[in-house]
């Protein structure tokens, strides 16, 4: 089994709420892995169009001006978090992984440290 596979599965497994993981290069908005999801989350899909939504927020730093980074970004829904945090690190620049959590099972906070220590043993 790969790293990106292992950690995929680690936070799928190990991530309370997780419903789908994703590790996505967003020069092309194709899925590099995926793990959960199913008939209610497309993860192919949704890799796609969080693509865009990075995408976005890059441009709009750049036209503003900003010279910082991107953590992550959060978009919050009715029953669900949809949690995207950009990659550091050699090899890993273009990538972010999204994850899908169900917001009546998951904590946010505990999510958000959980995929920030996927990503540092994460090996791309």
């Amino acid at each position: 089994m790969s790293n990106v596979e292992t950690m995929l599965k680690e936070a799928l497994t190990s991530i309370d709420g997780c419903l789908g993981v994703a590790l996505v290069d967003y020069t092309s908005g194709m899925p590099l892995g995926t793990m959960g999801g199913g008939k209610e989350l497309d993860l192919g899909v949704a890799s796609a169009g969080n693509t865009d939504v990075i995408r976005a927020k890059v441009r709009t730093m750049e036209l503003l001006g900003m010279k910082d980074e991107i953590e992550d970004v959060l978009i919050t829904l009715g029953k669900q978090y949809h949690l995207l945090r950009l990659l550091r690190g050699r090899g890993k620049a273009g990538l972010f992984l999204y994850l899908a959590l169900d917001k009546n099972s998951a904590n946010l906070a505990m999510a958000r440290h959980q995929l920030k220590r996927i990503e540092a043993e994460l090996e791309v």
